[in-house]
């Protein structure tokens, strides 16, 4: 039995043995800000986007709405940055904290996605990855990874996609664990939130 196997298993049992009772703490949480979200503005509060994961499969990640509904075609499009008159009082809140993110545990639960991996990414930007930036694409994408505590959006796309790669050569439960204690040090900080000037993919 490959160490790559038995990585995957275990990643598979942390997934599961966090990502279940995090849902149940969390539910009144998510309740209450979908709540929220639908008072200030209209649309469903439940936001689903098409996303590329684990060998190239696609599927819909599930996240709160931290915009006006439609605001991918208004504006800069998928690109979001600080102070983006498209998000909603209530979004930057979401945003700040992380809390917008806390649905994709039911992706994690459908094996879809899991905690630690590369962040799920859209069709356009896979099509233009290289055969070498394609190995992105050989884990389940996660809720947060390397690239997320090492800069998050504020990195170039390409340096993230390096970050990612790098987590992929020396991936291991004990790398895994410090991901999730440095996020959860992230979440309280918000470094990296946005992309600023340079950081993020500019199509």
């Amino acid at each position: 039995m490959s160490n790559r196997y038995l990585h995957s298993r275990r990643k598979r049992a942390l997934d599961l043995a966090i990502a279940v009772p995090l849902l149940a703490i969390t539910a009144p949480v998510v309740g209450l800000a979908a709540l929220a979200v639908r008072l200030e503005s209209s649309g469903h509060p439940i936001y689903r986007q098409r996303r590329i994961g684990l060998d190239g499969h696609a599927f819909e990640v599930i996240k709160l709405r931290t915009m006006v509904s439609g605001a991918e075609h208004m504006g800069a499009g998928m690109a979001v940055d600080a102070g983006d008159a498209r998000i909603t009082k209530i979004g930057a809140l979401l945003r700040r904290t992380s809390i917008d993110e806390l649905p994709n545990l039911l992706n994690i639960l459908r094996g879809e996605m899991s905690l630690i991996g590369p962040r799920p990414t859209i069709q356009v930007q896979v099509d233009q990855y290289t055969e070498r930036q394609r190995r992105r694409l050989s884990v389940r994408p996660g809720l947060t990874g390397w690239a997320q505590i090492n800069g998050r959006a504020s990195l170039p796309w390409s340096e993230r996609i390096e970050l990612d790669l790098q987590y992929l050569e020396r991936a291991s439960l004990r790398l895994d664990l410090r991901i999730l204690v440095l996020t959860a040090r992230m979440a309280v900080t918000g470094h990296g939130l946005y992309r600023g000037e340079t950081g993020g993919w500019r199509g």
